[in-house]
């Protein structure tokens, strides 16, 4: 692929105009000191914009859902999203780099001890809304209700404002909280494992295949283990190489 097929559909515009997600803060941040953006795909999208000599225009969001949002108003050019189905038919997803837990936050007093006891009648769950374990959760409860808040950390608000039985998430924040705030505790094991890629959107078949070369090389470099360690996301699994990964 020549560098101008490219650029022509990962930077129509000049610049690749590229979502972070900061519903998810095991990939990205605010710095606390700077308010600068950081985090494993800020730290990815530049080195995207360094191989290709072009610039990075970072547009954060405090949502997926919003990010979806926007890649169908034509807003952006790659985003850093949970691979999922339903998103899928705006975006063309890269296999995974960055493999987390989705899991729950109860309360110690809660008489659930794994996450498949959450699935029964009556049982209340919050979760962020158009997050991937949402959609998730969406496909296969079968009997508790979810309960959707706008952000991931709305929702863990929501668990404990409404008292609900349980708040769904990834599980490094629900973690930090649990850790944080005595009285509540996070459930061992997963409902799935969120598998994390990059995305443009539907179309842009050049800029997919790029980036879908560029993830195996991250992968397989140690980069992405290196950046998981640098920002203290040691618990994130890096994903295993693609192979028969399937194009949605």
């Amino acid at each position: 692929m020549k560098t101008d097929e490219i650029l022509r559909e990962l930077a129509p515009q000049g610049v690749i105009r590229t979502a972070i997600n900061l519903g998810n803060p095991v990939l990205a941040c605010r710095d606390a000191t700077t308010g600068e953006l950081a985090g494993v795909s800020v730290d990815l999208a530049q080195e995207v914009g360094r191989r290709l000599g072009v610039g990075i225009e970072l547009r954060p969001f405090d949502a997926a859902g919003k990010v979806t949002q926007a890649v169908s108003s034509g807003e952006l050019d790659m985003m850093f999203l949970a691979v999922d189905p339903v998103r899928a038919t705006e975006i063309l997803f890269t296999a995974p780099y960055v493999v987390i837990e989705g899991t729950y936050l109860v309360r110690d007093d809660a008489p659930y001890q794994t996450v498949e006891d959450l699935d029964r009648t009556g049982v209340r769950i919050a979760v962020g809304k158009g997050a991937a374990y949402d959609l998730f959760l969406t496909r296969h409860l079968e009997q508790a209700s979810l309960e959707r808040a706008s952000t991931s950390p709305d929702a863990i608000a929501l668990f404990v404002e409404q008292k609900l039985d349980a708040a769904a998430g990834v599980r490094q924040p629900l973690t930090a909280y649990a850790e944080e705030n005595p009285g509540y505790r996070v459930l061992p094991g997963r409902f799935t494992a969120i598998e994390q890629g990059m995305g443009v959107p539907k179309g842009r078949e050049i800029a997919r295949a790029w980036l879908q070369d560029f993830v195996e090389d991250v992968k397989g470099s140690g980069l992405v283990r290196k950046l998981l360690d640098k920002h203290g996301q040691n618990t994130a699994s890096v994903a295993p190489p693609a192979g028969g990964w399937p194009t949605f």
